[in-house]
């Protein structure tokens, strides 16, 4: 795939992030990425990873709490 397809293939968008810190599952919403509109895969800017880091580390408080239903996936 050329640079120029590839590009084409991205757009931008706000996602969810999701991720388990510490057996806790932490969501970050509203978060800048490039999709790509084939295959749904997400890519971050190195300001926005850095960012999410000091999110996902700091103290401050959440602006609101879930709760999820959790599985276990059995083949």
């Amino acid at each position: 795939m050329s640079k120029s397809t590839w590009d084409e293939a991205l757009v931008a968008a706000e996602v969810t992030y999701v991720l388990e810190v510490d057996g806790k599952i932490v969501v970050i919403e509203g978060v800048p990425a490039r999709l790509n509109a084939e295959t749904g895969e997400r890519y971050f800017a190195p300001e926005t990873v850095e960012q999410l880091h000091k999110i996902i580390h700091s103290s401050q408080s959440p602006q609101r709490m879930i709760q999820a239903p959790v599985f276990h996936f059995a083949a």
